[in-house]
């Protein structure tokens, strides 16, 4: 494989499920992937994101909000949109291959018992699926 797929998991403001969707993909698909997340707008990273990370043995150094500004003028494989409202921003993404559409609650707003950890195993379940696919008999 010439070169790795770059991803950018994009949400409202990347202080949990854009920043999990990173550091997952880090940890599960490194070997073929370079994660990234950005936010509309940048937030503030919410401690329960790095603590329920961490809780799984899953790095979460440097991680931190960033707005998708960030981003403009570069070139992704993927654009995954992690909520409705980021979904409806596509003229904002940068250059991509793909857009993909995921939505998941927001754990921070979310009325689950232990939502990080709930959007934590939602998110892993999605990207070990988008890993199996993506790298079956394929290269970049």
């Amino acid at each position: 494989m010439s070169e790795k797929y770059r991803v950018l998991f994009v949400c409202a403001k990347n202080d949990g499920r854009s920043l999990l969707a990173e550091a997952l993909l880090r940890h599960t698909g490194s070997g073929h992937f370079e994660a990234f997340s950005a936010g509309l707008t940048a937030g503030e990273t919410d401690q329960r994101t790095l603590e329920t990370l961490e809780h799984i043995g899953v790095d979460s150094s440097g991680l931190r909000s960033k707005s998708i500004d960030e981003f403009q003028g570069q070139d992704f494989h993927y654009v995954v949109t992690l909520c409705d409202k980021s979904s409806e921003e596509a003229s904002r993404m940068p250059s991509s291959e793909e857009i993909m559409t995921w939505n998941f609650e927001d754990p921070a707003t979310s009325e689950k018992p232990e939502p990080f950890r709930h959007a934590l195993q939602e998110i892993h379940d999605r990207i070990k699926m988008f890993v199996t696919v993506k790298t079956r008999n394929t290269s970049v």
